[in-house]
């Protein structure tokens, strides 16, 4: 029986970059946290530790953040594009690259009912993710976008129902047609190959319809919501061909207020954070295949 070396890569993980843009008075900022990986002929670094082939982790880094200049970074999505095709394309033994990013927003704080031209806040709203892989070159060349977003956490306060599940004896739980339905949600995109799209236009899209049907959907089961708000998008945007939704289902019970003589309709709850269901779902495109290469993970944040 041998014993022989899988598949493999590597590369920085987590660059924190931001990028001031101060052309004007009125400065642009972008935040973001930024992993390079890459795959290629590293064998020789495994098995006998000869790094001829390995372009160092501490390169990949200074090399972020000088395209965070020369490139920008907004969109993140065309940031990434560049940075993976240089690294397949000008580093000789690297064949893919994979590039991860998370953006944080901020908002511009408001001084005399005017938003300031060079002060922001931190917002609490959903963080941004982009996930670009680029394989091969010439003809054989893939390139695979994936937007996404995380932390976007909702609630509705009725229109979500649980009723009609499998009970065994272990089954305590009571069925009930109107409930708090709250999420933190993880979605990601994937684009069909050599689509051009305004990446910020077509986020700004997608995270609203997201909300929208979660909002607006009499829901049965958080599984239905998903299903309902995948299809949404894919019926929105041509261009997107899979969508990728994990959801945990953030309970809260009614609080027993009973034993005070108070009354409690549904207007008191005791948030749970865990346990918690976690549910998970995938919308596709029959016509377009499937593709493991663009959901292939490196860091694990995106």
């Amino acid at each position: 029986m041998a014993i022989t070396l899988g598949p493999h890569q590597y590369g920085k993980a987590e660059n924190r970059i931001v990028r001031i843009v101060r052309d004007t008075a009125r400065h642009e900022i972008t935040d973001v946290n930024v992993s390079t990986c890459l795959r290629g002929g590293f064998d020789d670094a495994h098995l006998t530790g000869d790094q001829a082939t390995v372009l160092p982790t501490d390169t990949q880094k200074q090399t972020a953040y000088a395209y965070a200049k020369t490139v920008g970074l907004n969109p993140i999505e065309d940031y990434a594009l560049a940075l993976a095709r240089h690294f397949v394309d000008d580093v000789e033994p690297v064949t893919g690259a994979r590039i991860e990013i998370e953006e944080f927003a901020w908002e511009r704080v408001i001084v005399d009912g005017t938003s300031h031209d060079h002060t922001w806040a931190r917002t609490g709203r959903e963080v941004r993710t982009a996930a670009v892989t680029v394989d091969g070159a010439g003809e054989d060349r893939i390139e695979h976008v994936i937007q996404g977003l995380k932390d976007l956490t909702l609630l509705k306060s009725t229109g979500s129902e649980f009723h009609g599940f499998l009970q065994d004896e272990y089954t305590v739980l009571a069925p009930t047609d109107d409930r708090i339905m709250a999420t933190s949600l993880v979605a990601s995109w994937r684009l069909a190959p050599g689509t051009g799209e305004d990446w910020n236009a077509l986020y700004a899209s997608v995270a609203g319809i997201l909300a929208a049907v979660f909002a607006t959907h009499h829901s049965l089961a958080l599984q239905q919501t998903l299903f309902e708000m995948g299809r949404a998008v894919l019926e929105a945007h041509e261009s997107v061909v899979e969508i990728r939704l994990s959801a945990p289902n953030k309970h809260h019970f009614d609080y027993d207020l009973g034993r005070f003589g108070i009354e409690n309709r549904g207007e008191v709850f005791h948030a749970d954070d865990r346990p918690y269901g976690l549910i998970q779902a995938s919308v596709v495109r029959d016509e377009f295949p499937p593709a493991p290469l663009a959901w292939e993970k490196y860091s694990g944040l995106v």
